[in-house]
């Protein structure tokens, strides 16, 4: 398959497209409850959230959970996510910024490091999977970086210029990825992490999903 033609967005999931803010509170606040951790607001998660997730933990214990710790905390999260989730839906004017990158020509994926068997029937349940020409959730173990999913992702997409694509996501992890590859970012102000801790990554930083196309498309001519 030759370079497809036009620009190339990589969308992000959680926090991004799927606007799941009070689900990831909740659920980290069940797995903080686990080791004693008195609960969490939204705003000082957004201050304190990182990548890998463990890291995350340690700015709240003081120190690096032990392993036993972080599997109690992970399993519980997870389980208590997917409770939470089912309330939560789509970000605002997301599914017309898909369509509309869509019909001018353009393609565009979606990889997050939600678990892949999951990720799949719930974008599949939203009616957008027809947007993409690839979805990728994560497969193996959860807290890690995006950057190595990213490079089998851009890999498996077949003809798309990582020059001429954006990454659109909400954490300084999806830039990070995106500088892997050789892709530019761009960061959304809507999930997990704050305007100030996004500041900090040195792309550019939006506050809606609508600025992060039009910006997209100025940086993949």
């Amino acid at each position: 398959m030759g370079k497809r033609a036009g620009a190339h967005i990589v969308w992000d999931w959680n926090g991004t497209l799927f606007h799941d803010n009070d689900a990831i509170i909740g659920a980290t606040n069940a797995a903080f409850a686990e080791l004693g951790l008195e609960p969490i607001t939204l705003e000082k998660y957004r201050a304190l959230y990182c990548v890998p997730v463990p890291k995350f933990y340690e700015r709240l214990l003081g120190r690096l959970p032990t392993d036993a710790e972080w599997e109690v905390m992970d399993a519980t999260f997870h389980r208590h996510y997917a409770e939470h989730r089912v309330r939560c839906g789509l970000t605002v004017g997301a599914a017309e910024l898909l369509a509309g990158w869509g019909a001018a020509g353009r393609s565009q994926s979606l990889l997050s490091m939600y678990t892949h068997d999951e990720l799949v029937p719930l974008v599949r349940g939203f009616g957008i999977e027809p947007h993409f020409i690839r979805v990728d959730g994560r497969t193996g173990p959860s807290g890690g970086s995006k950057a190595e999913h990213m490079v089998r992702h851009l890999g498996a997409l077949g003809g798309v210029d990582p020059e001429r694509t954006v990454v659109i996501g909400d954490a300084a992890d999806d830039a990070v990825a995106a500088l892997h590859v050789g892709a530019r970012a761009v960061l959304y102000t809507g999930g997990s992490h704050s305007r100030a801790s996004l500041e900090g990554v040195g792309v550019p930083v939006v506050d809606s999903l609508a600025e992060a196309v039009a910006v997209a498309e100025r940086l993949a001519t």
